[in-house]
């Protein structure tokens, strides 16, 4: 658990090159691990949701197979072992502007609605995260509406 402490506290993003890229993964698994909290939340991890995860990576950090591989199983591991969500959404509100963690908040819609409806526990989970994210009500339902238009789910239904 120190080792863990240290690997999210003990590093600024300021530090010398290879510091940063040490930084960056970081980062990369902080979100990973909030992915993966919000489609584990409804107690089903489908092959979709995990597919989804896998392209968003690929995506948003070009990342090849098996560093995707690594990415989610390093966040799959300390999700497992922390306590809470803040740990890692501490490290993206030093590290991210709002705009950044704003395409962060959509993503986590976006895997909400991978299986096409909204749960209890995946809302109450993405109101959560927006709130340790620091970002208002307004960009939160703004992310929502704008996922829920390019993944074609009408205005009707949650």
């Amino acid at each position: 658990m120190i080792d863990l402490a240290k690997k999210f506290f003990g590093k600024s993003t300021k530090s010398a090159p290879a510091g940063r890229e040490e930084a960056v993964h970081d980062l990369r698994i902080a979100t990973c691990a909030l992915l993966l909290e919000m489609s584990q939340i409804d107690g089903e991890f489908s092959e979709s949701e995990r597919e989804d995860i896998i392209s968003i990576i690929k995506r948003d950090y070009g990342s090849d197979d098996e560093h995707v591989t690594a990415i989610i199983e390093a966040a799959d591991k300390e999700l497992k072992e922390s306590l809470d969500l803040w740990q890692f959404t501490n490290l993206i509100n030093q590290n991210y502007t709002q705009e950044e963690k704003i395409k962060i908040i959509e993503t986590v819609w976006h895997i909400a609605y991978t299986d096409g409806r909204l749960d209890k526990h995946e809302d109450f989970l993405v109101h959560k995260l927006a709130n340790l994210l620091r970002l208002t009500h307004r960009q939160l339902i703004d992310a929502k509406v704008k996922v829920r238009e390019v993944i074609g789910i009408d205005g009707g239904s949650r």
